[in-house]
């Protein structure tokens, strides 16, 4: 009924690889931005200041979930057909 132990190798995958680069990348430029407009408190501003809050936090998490869905799973070739 069961079939054999699958030994898993260390290869990461490429959703988690690109979840975590798009992760960073949109931490730097998130707040590359903020230094560059440090003196210009208006960019935000026409928000109200409850979403102000919560806007920039929600940034990096969005670029995060469209980089892991966008980025394809890699193949398992060793795991048996019913578990691909």
């Amino acid at each position: 009924m069961h079939a054999e132990p699958v030994t898993y190798g260390t290869p990461i995958e490429r959703k988690v690889t690109a979840a975590t680069a798009g992760s960073y990348l949109g931490l730097v430029a998130l707040l590359a931005v903020l230094q560059t407009v440090s003196a210009d408190l208006d960019l935000i501003a026409f928000l109200p200041d409850w979403l102000e809050t919560l806007a920039v936090p929600l940034l990096p998490g969005l670029i995060t979930w469209v980089s892991g869905y966008r980025a394809k799973h890699t193949a398992r070739p060793d795991l048996p057909l019913e578990q691909r």
